[in-house]
Order: C-alpha cells, then sequence, then structure tokens
C-alpha cells in the first residue's frame, strides 16, 4: 500500500495494512541533531527512512515576492522606523477606531505569490498524502494587527474595525488559495489551515465571541475547498473542546493536532463525542510524555491511543513543531511505534 493510498483510505474510512503517520514539522533547531543522528542531509530524507506518509505544501509568507519587497502583512505599517514586533505588542491598528483608516492600508494582493516557488516546494512528493493551500492563520494575523488584548477588546467595543480587518486578511487568504486550487490542485490532497484558539484550560475568547469573529470566516474558507473538491484540516493547538461541534458543522474533515493535555481534549472525549465523524490527527502528547517518557512508554501510548481513536487516525505529535528538548531515542519510538519499522537506531 502506497503512503498516499493508506491516507487516502483513512480519510474515505476503509482498512488499511497500518495507522497513517505524519512526524510533524520539527522546530528549525531540532533538525541539526536530528539530521545527524539519521546520517542524513535533510529532513526530507529523514522522513523516508521513518516511513513518514505525509508531507506539507502551504503557499506561506517565503511564496510572497512583492516587487518592491514589501512582506504580506505589514504588522508595523507607520508605526516609524526601528520599531520590532513581539508577541502582544500592538499593531498598527491598536488605536483605530473607525474603518477608514483600515481602507488606506496597502493591502498584500495574491498575484505576488510565487506558485513557480511552490510548485518546487512540491516536487517529488506524489507518492505521499499533501496537506496544502495558504495557511490562512488570520486570527493571528488579526491580533498582531490590533495586539492580542486589544484585538479581544476591540470586538466590544469596535466590531466594525475588528471586522474591516478580519475580512481583508481573508480575502488575501480566499485569493491566493483560489490560485492554489486554480493553478496546483495537482499539487495537494487537503486543504491545510491553521488558527490557535485555544490555551491550555479553554479558548482564547467565549464561543459566542468566536461565532461572530471567527466562525463564519472558516466558513467562508471552508466552502471554498469544498467547492474545489478538496477535504479539509484544520490545526488548532489548545484546549477547543467548546468550539470543535462548531468546526464539525461547519465542514472539517480533521482536526489538528489534539493536544493531549489541554483541558476537554483527552482522547476518550474526543473520541466519545467525534469518533466516525473525522479523522484525528495528532494526539502523541508533546508537553510530558515525549520530553520526560521513555521509550516504552511511548510505544505503550501509541498503541493505547490506537485503541481510542480507531482507524481514522494519523499518529502524530500533539504539536507539530517538535522541539529540541525532545531526546532522539523518544523521536525514533515515536515512529517505530506509529509505523512497526525496526529503524536500526
Amino acid at each position: 500500500m502506497t503512503h498516499h493510498e493508506r491516507i487516502a483510505r483513512i480519510f474515505a474510512g476503509k482498512p488499511t495494512d497500518r495507522p497513517g503517520f505524519w512526524l510533524g514539522q520539527p522546530h528549525a533547531d531540532s533538525t541539526p541533531a536530528i539530521l545527524r543522528h539519521f546520517g542524513v542531509q535533510d529532513m526530507e530524507q529523514v522522513r523516508q527512512l521513518v516511513d513518514d506518509d505525509c508531507r506539507w505544501i502551504c503557499a506561506a509568507d517565503w511564496a510572497y515576492k512583492h516587487p518592491q519587497g514589501r512582506p504580506a502583512f505589514d504588522i508595523l505599517y507607520g508605526l516609524g522606523p526601528g520599531k520590532k514586533l513581539s508577541h502582544g505588542q500592538p499593531g498598527c491598528f491598536a488605536g483605530c477606531e473607525d474603518t477608514g483608516a483600515v481602507e488606506k492600508y496597502p493591502w498584500p494582493d495574491a498575484q505576488y505569490v510565487d506558485m513557480n516557488t511552490v510548485r518546487e516546494s512540491a516536487k517529488g512528493k506524489e507518492a505521499y498524502w499533501r496537506f496544502g493551500g495558504a495557511w490562512c492563520s488570520f486570527f493571528h494575523t488579526v491580533a498582531d494587527f490590533f495586539g492580542m488584548e486589544n484585538y479581544f477588546l476591540k470586538m466590544y467595543t469596535h466590531p466594525a474595525v475588528v471586522h474591516a480587518v478580519t475580512r481583508h486578511v481573508v480575502d488575501f487568504c480566499l485569493a491566493v488559495n483560489e490560485r492554489m486550487f486554480n493553478e496546483g490542485p495537482e499539487l495537494f490532497d487537503i486543504f491545510f489551515f491553521g488558527n490557535d484558539f485555544g490555551t491550555q484550560r479553554d479558548t482564547l475568547i467565549s464561543p459566542e465571541m468566536f461565532k461572530e469573529f471567527v466562525l463564519p470566516y472558516f466558513r467562508q474558507l471552508i466552502a471554498q475547498a469544498k467547492a474545489h473538491g478538496k477535504l479539509v484540516q484544520l490545526h488548532s493547538c489548545g484546549a477547543i473542546a467548546r468550539v470543535i461541534p462548531l468546526l464539525v458543522d461547519a465542514g472539517i474533515d480533521a482536526l489538528h493536532p489534539l493536544q493531549a493535555r489541554a483541558a476537554g481534549m483527552q482522547a476518550e472525549v474526543l473520541a466519545r463525542e467525534y469518533k466516525g465523524k473525522i479523522v484525528f490527527v495528532g494526539g502523541v502528547d508533546t508537553q510530558d510524555l515525549l520530553w520526560h517518557g521513555t521509550p516504552r512508554q511511548i510505544h505503550d501510548e501509541v498503541a493505547r491511543l490506537r485503541d481510542i481513536f480507531g482507524p481514522r487516525w494519523i499518529i502524530s505529535p500533539s504539536h507539530e513543531c517538535i522541539l529540541p528538548e525532545v531526546p532522539m531515542e523518544n523521536i525514533v519510538a515515536l515512529c517505530e511505534a506509529a509505523t512497526g519499522k525496526d529503524l536500526g537506531f
């Protein structure tokens, strides 16, 4: 069974020879040690060695090639020289109280997304199941434009401004996706997009605010993908249990990364509520197990999760960005537990 066929059958609810597996996207600081351990030159060779079924083909910021070198979203536009963006820092719309200033901002144009760059990143990955499309992390982008605290406050004090900024950001995402769906539909198998709206304990905003300021835009992105015959996989870290029913109703086909130690995200809870309704991707705890567990414990946990989630599960870390602190023997154990392959390391 090929890698692509294996994952396609999982999404179709058909039996496979083994569970699906995605190693995730290890942090850049993690990759040197991983490459040394496996004795190879790049992560693609690692993925081949460990029998990874999936690849990620994303039209991200690196593919945006403005002729004047502008970023897709200049969060600090007009704030003066020497400003540096940090998490939660007020962006250029922090003090905005009307939509006029929003309309004057130089919003990005999808024509500057270099599809040749995207095609190059997809080359040679046809045998695998490919996540793709624009990342569409508009929740984060809009939060940066206001500063996160200001963003949440303005949902109450200046909702029209929040919607105006969100509309422009999402329109760009839709336009990039339209190019991907029309010019490179063969490059990927499922539309994969991400917005982290969960903390360790709950969602960052209430379900009511989620329904007004996030969900309608999710629905547009999902509907666009479905209109082009694509499945949809959503990424959100954190405790998002209260809004998963809304996501399922909106039409997602898969949920990632299933942050195992966040409130309400335990495998038993997710399987009880959504088994058979969506494909689960992730769930192998990165907050404690992969850091501090033994290889034996990792094998046991993967077996336990397989029993709970059933066949519609792609084994993957509960956050795709494996950090440098994770011991190599635990990364190997995860790969071996997922595929049944003895890697000899």
